[in-house]
This record gives structure tokens, C-alpha cells and sequence, in this order.
């Protein structure tokens, strides 16, 4: 079974920024449409990026465009999300899985929390 391990959450003031880290235990990363997805206290799960099998197209949620970058290295078999301008909206546990079509494929890890507070 694929773990999809997340890191490098933790508080940050408003305006502030955070690199978060994804590996991806299997063999064949660089085949995987990858993406990070949040949820909120009391909120549906969202998602905030994707990036493709090679790293050339990624797409990203309205309320994050311009702020964050996704990124992946797959001789590493890992996916980043740089998330800068950070606001007390960001606040959630930050998720990265595979995604197929529309959907999240696989099992959720145990996500990484954000908190933006000053």
C-alpha cells in the first residue's frame, strides 16, 4: 500500500510563510498526478494544488492562487508546497495524496497542521 508521509507544518504569523514535504512510498512516483489538499476544523476537505506526472502543468485552488507553488522532485519521490502571504484562512491539516481525474486516489496519510495566528 502507498503512505503518503507529510511534514513541516507548524505556526506561523500572518503574512508569514511555510514549506511543507510529502515523500510517497512507491516505485512508480513519476507516474502519479500529485496534489495537497486541507481541511479545516469543522470544514470539508479541499483541494489546494495539483501538479502533474512530469511537474510542467499544475493548477491551483482560487483562494491560493499566487501565494502557493507546488513542486516535486521525483528522483526524490516527493512534493513540496511552498505557501507564502500565509493567512489565518490557511489554518488547517495540509494532506498530500495521488489524484486520478478529479478525484484523490489512495489512503491519507496523517496530513501536517498549518496554524496562521498571530
Amino acid at each position: 500500500q502507498v503512505q503518503f508521509v507529510e511534514s513541516g507544518g507548524g505556526l506561523v504569523q500572518p503574512g508569514g510563510s511555510l514549506s511543507l514535504s510529502c515523500g510517497v512510498s512507491t516505485s512508480i512516483f513519476s507516474r502519479y498526478v500529485m496534489g495537497w489538499y486541507r481541511q479545516a476544523p469543522g470544514k470539508q476537505r479541499e483541494r489546494v494544488a495539483t501538479i502533474s506526472e512530469s511537474g510542467r502543468v499544475t493548477n491551483y485552488a482560487d483562494s491560493v492562487k499566487g501565494r502557493f507553488t507546488i513542486s516535486r522532485d521525483n528522483a526524490k519521490n516527493t512534493v513540496y508546497l511552498q505557501m507564502n502571504s500565509l493567512k489565518p484562512e490557511d489554518t488547517a491539516v495540509y494532506y498530500c495524496i495521488r489524484v486520478q481525474g478529479t478525484a484523490a486516489f489512495g489512503s491519507w496519510g496523517q496530513g501536517t497542521q498549518v496554524t496562521v495566528s498571530s
